[in-house]
């Protein structure tokens, strides 16, 4: 199989599909790999490391991806690249197409298939690919949120954990996934008032005995999340409806009527945010004011720490990238489910019933664009 790893363009991402590591497991099992020139510098993997475990180097994605059938990347492919996939080229990355009307139009007329790491499962129901970039993010999420309250920033000039004689800032999380979990541990970490809100009662209670008293769980309701953003400094979305948009937990009235300064860091803007008044931003430019309030919702959030998230994904995503060599990609899909999952688009045809949905298109289920049932 002849494996690309194109450098990533997105504003300030610096991740990279494959560490020299990764590609020394395919090129041992006979593949080919093609990695674009300084691909991985800005996080210390330079091009003689990737040449040391048996990459070719090429000066540019386009040059890549012509030599490439399985394109290995972290990012969903921006409008600059769209021009470089083609009919039957196996994608595999980030997608995120639910709220990406446009970007699902070019993969479908480019007639690629899209295996999207956000959508792969595991035997225990989990995103195992999904899981190591939330994990960073989550703990993320409270760094920015506690900087994004000082005065400079536009909050409402709180230290996270108080002083003593001083009240802690409260931190409202909406969503007890992995996401929540990590933000939960890094808040009470810092001695912040923290509570989770989730409807699924099952992982509140995990919560309670993991945490104990230290974490305040609530069963979301509209009337809960109202109650408890208008009482938070910080409020950290933390939502996910797997392969679809994410709920609108927050209107535009409740924004306007939040604290003067506080601050809402949305993790779950990938997939299209937990509130009316979220848009994406970026590394650059990480925050904007609805109001009073403070948002920030950078769509990479993970790329900030680029090297821990690179070597944390790759972890998680070389099994899969191998059994797609090996097997080539169509096999390899029949034969695991939790890698059949995370078909989202294939020969222009949306495979994935979430995608589908949320965008009105027509849906044709995995099994049947993989010739498995009719």
């Amino acid at each position: 199989m002849r494996v690309g790893v194109p450098k990533e363009v997105k504003t300030h991402e610096y991740r990279v599909g494959l560490t020299p590591g990764s590609v020394r497991e395919l090129v041992r099992r006979g593949h080919q790999v093609a990695v674009e020139r300084d691909a991985g510098h800005a996080i210390g993997l330079d091009d003689a490391q990737y040449r040391a475990a048996g990459a070719e180097i090429l000066p540019d994605a386009a040059a890549v991806c012509e030599r490439s059938h399985l394109i290995v990347k972290v990012k969903e492919p921006q409008s600059s690249e769209y021009a470089l996939l083609r009919q039957g080229q196996v994608l595999f990355t980030y997608l995120h197409l639910a709220p990406a009307p446009e970007l699902t139009r070019a993969l479908l007329a480019a007639g690629i298939v899209g295996i999207a790491y956000e959508t792969v499962t595991d035997a225990h129901g989990g995103l195992p690919l999904l899981a190591p970039m939330s994990e960073v993010a989550g703990r993320m999420s409270i760094q920015a949120g506690a900087h994004c309250l000082e005065m400079e920033q536009g909050g409402r000039g709180m230290l996270l954990g108080g002083v003593p004689g001083v009240p802690a800032a409260r931190v409202v999380i909406l969503g007890g996934g992995v996401v929540g979990t990590n933000a939960a541990r890094m808040a009470m970490g810092l001695e912040a008032h923290v509570m989770v809100l989730d409807n699924n009662l099952r992982r509140l209670y995990d919560l309670d005995l993991q945490f104990g008293a230290k974490l305040h769980t609530i069963f979301s309701t509209a009337e809960a999340v109202e109650e408890h953003v208008l009482s938070a400094d910080l409020v950290i979305g933390a939502v996910l409806v797997p392969g679809g948009q994410a709920p609108r937990l927050m209107t535009a009235s409740m924004v306007e009527r939040m604290k003067r300064g506080a601050v809402l860091v949305d993790v779950s803007i990938d997939q299209g945010g937990c509130s009316e008044t979220s848009r994406p931003t970026t590394h650059a430019e990480p925050t904007y004011r609805v109001g009073d309030v403070v948002h920030y919702c950078v769509s990479n959030m993970p790329g900030a720490v680029a090297r821990t998230s690179t070597f944390a994904l790759n972890n998680a995503t070389l099994p899969f990238v191998l059994a797609l060599a090996d097997k080539g990609p169509v096999e390899a899909m029949r034969a695991s489910p939790h890698l059949r999952a995370g078909l989202n688009v294939m020969a222009g045809q949306v495979t994935h019933a979430a995608v589908a949905r949320d965008l009105g298109l027509p849906h044709v289920a995995a099994d049947r664009a993989l010739g498995l049932s009719r």
